[in-house]
């Protein structure tokens, strides 16, 4: 798995006008294709008269899947630039959408591409990226009596704490760096003086 990747940090919209013509990007995390193409679908039942909804989406952490539509701009003018943005910024996961409602002037090649691949850029910097760094899962299992504590020293020491269950012990779920994990075992059983039980899951992402 990549170690890290880049995403919006928000859902959002961003709108720029060139030569009378509106360029509205709509942006949004995506996990997958389908959320990515519900999106898209969703933003032209917004504008229904609007004459283009070009889109591009990348997704995987490493950037594995990635599409994009012209939507009956000229080939290559709009789908294209807008793809290239999110592939240069690095941003994973994410789609954008932008309808044009033509002004009338035409724009001519260069003007295009400029236009979709400079709205995708502007709505990225007007509404963030966030870093998701790679964790491995991590479940301690610990008695009532020491849970509040263990908690509040996970958090204290800036582990990424999940979830809290309560049963007949408290089960608390945490995110760890990989390399950080051997280092977190001793450091849990000096804290809890070897009370806690610790049991390594899978892996996900989560915030840097």
């Amino acid at each position: 798995m990549t170690e890290q990747y880049r995403t919006v940090a928000r859902e959002g919209v961003h709108e720029i006008e060139i030569s009378k013509s509106r360029f509205i990007c709509a942006l949004a995390p995506a996990a997958t294709e389908e959320e990515a193409q519900a999106f898209v679908a969703r933003i032209r039942k917004e504008h229904p008269t609007a004459r283009h909804h070009c889109f591009a989406y990348v997704l995987g952490a490493d950037g594995s899947v990635q599409k994009a539509s012209d939507d009956g701009e000229p080939g290559g003018t709009a789908g294209v630039p807008m793809l290239q943005m999110l592939v240069r910024r690095e941003v994973r996961y994410a789609v954008a959408v932008v309808t044009r409602y033509f002004g009338g002037v035409k724009l001519g090649a260069g003007g295009l591409i400029r236009a979709y691949g400079g709205v995708v850029g502007e709505a990225l910097d007007a509404l963030g990226t966030v870093t998701r760094q790679r964790f491995r899962l991590a479940s301690v299992t610990v008695d009532h009596q020491r849970a509040g504590k263990l908690e509040n020293d996970l958090r204290a020491t800036g582990r990424a704490v999940r979830e809290v269950r309560y049963g007949a012990d408290v089960r608390i779920e945490v995110g760890l760096p990989e390399a950080d994990v051997e280092g977190f075992r001793a450091w849990l059983a000096d804290t809890t003086a070897g009370t806690a039980r610790l049991e390594l899951g899978g892996e996900a992402y989560g915030d840097a």
